[in-house]
């Protein structure tokens, strides 16, 4: 990452060059506005630190100018101690965070940290959203909120590789969305994503299904037949479900991924296959393998990669645009949810996660009697949802520190150090939850 740091200051400016290029970082200097505007048009900088007050252009001037440029650029202000109110407006401008004078070299590496991550999700993101607009496939993911572009960023550096990736949530979370996420992005892309349910499997034809059988291997058997392993050689086979799949023929699923090998029912001839596993589920597969549920070493083996993909009432920024996606799919253009009903939506914990929301954006715009979607048109349960009697006191508790938080924040224009004062906490615990929570400006 490119750091440009623009301050009249020669000893602060040096100071701050030689903590950053000891971090390993690319350091750019200024040493006025003029100057850091021509070095910030020639270099493709991806974070600015700004001393607020210089001569000439101040660093409020010269960062609106920068996000005039490029509105994507990341900047740190840098104020004198104290001198809180006008680092507000500087928030506001969209500086993405603040530091006083003298400054905090721990505390500045900490936040660059965070941007950094920011920065490269964002990227892969970004890298993700072209890949899908050009697929033939109907994939779409939502991902406003920072838990999702996470999963994202996840899903783009694993799909490169070979391994085995277990994708694991609550059900209707999106789980197989994900899993045919990771194959379009895959140096497999071109050859077939096959998908197995285990769960809708008849035990007596499970080991058929996914090896395949030769003719008069059992009764019915009338011709040869190739499993799934078969049909996905080359390209991706999602087990779905993968909890419920017999404790006997796990043995044979294990042996196919450690030695590329399956054998059909009824043959003794092994096939070579080159298929790359991803599995799901919505069961603590740790806890089967204790309870002897499930096989520990086959456990591990389809565990080298592990992502979960986060319940919707954790990444409440996600609802708008996914009801605003099922708007566009299943009712007419000009249909639209009022704020009020919005809200509810909103507030409801949805147990049933995305597939939940996308019916419910179905019956009601199938139901609706004219353009406006209002608080009444939206189902009883919706309406009358209260959160203290649903869900566990842990995520009552989260929710309710979570709406704090981000209250205090919205209350002080995200200035975290009049934030934690009104919280009545320390702006590094602050820190600390905000990181834990997912809670960023924008997002």
């Amino acid at each position: 990452m490119i750091i440009l740091i623009a301050d009249d200051d020669a000893l602060q400016r040096e100071l701050l060059k030689g903590f950053l290029d000891n971090q390993g970082y690319n350091t750019l200097t200024a040493s006025d506005g003029l100057e850091a505007l021509r070095v910030f048009e020639r270099e493709h900088v991806q974070l600015v630190l700004l001393d607020q007050n210089m001569p000439g252009l101040t660093g409020d001037e010269v960062l609106k100018k920068m996000k005039a440029m490029n509105p994507r650029v990341q900047a740190i202000m840098i104020t004198a101690y104290g001198d809180v109110n006008t680092a507000v407006t500087v928030l506001k401008l969209g500086a993405g965070d603040f530091l006083e004078k003298p400054v905090d070299l721990s505390l500045l590496l900490e936040k660059i940290q965070w941007i950094e991550q920011g920065i490269a999700v964002d990227e892969d993101v970004a890298v993700v959203e072209k890949a899908v607009e050009e697929s033939p496939l109907p994939l779409k993911m939502i991902a406003e909120s920072l838990k999702m572009k996470n999963v994202i960023s996840f899903i783009r550096r694993v799909a490169e590789s070979p391994w085995p990736v277990l994708v694991f949530g609550e059900t209707g979370t999106g789980k197989e969305l994900a899993a045919h996420l990771i194959h379009l992005l895959s140096p497999r892309d071109a050859s077939l994503f096959i998908e197995v349910n285990c769960a809708a499997i008849p035990e007596n034809l499970f080991e058929s299904e996914l090896f395949g059988h030769v003719k008069g291997a059992f009764t019915g058997a009338l011709s040869n037949r190739r499993g799934r392993f078969e049909l996905a050689s080359g390209g991706t086979l999602l087990l779905d479900e993968i909890g419920e799949m017999p404790l006997l023929l796990q043995p044979k699923l294990l042996r196919a991924l450690q030695d590329g090998k399956i054998s059909r029912v009824g043959s003794e001839e092994d096939i070579r296959v080159d298929a790359r596993l991803v599995t799901s589920t919505n069961r603590d597969l740790k806890q089967m393998v204790e309870t002897g549920q499930f096989r520990e070493d086959l456990y591990y083996r389809i565990k080298v990669f592990e992502l979960e993909i986060p319940p919707l009432r954790h990444r409440r920024e996600d609802i708008p645009p996914l009801v605003d996606f099922f708007l566009d799919r299943y009712a007419p253009a000009d249909l639209r949810f009022t704020p009020e009903a919005l809200d509810i939506l909103i507030k409801y914990p949805f147990p049933g996660n995305v597939r939940e929301l996308e019916h419910i954006v179905q019956r009601t715009a199938t139901l609706a009697r004219n353009e406006i979607i209002r608080p009444a048109d939206l189902p009883r349960e919706i309406r009358h949802h209260s959160t203290v009697s649903h869900g566990t006191l842990a995520e009552s508790l989260e929710a309710v520190e979570r709406e704090m938080i981000i209250s205090a924040l919205e209350k002080t224009d995200w200035v975290q150090t009049k934030a934690a004062e009104l919280l009545g906490i320390s702006e590094r615990v602050l820190r600390y939850k905000m990181k834990k929570g997912g809670i960023r400006k924008g997002v």
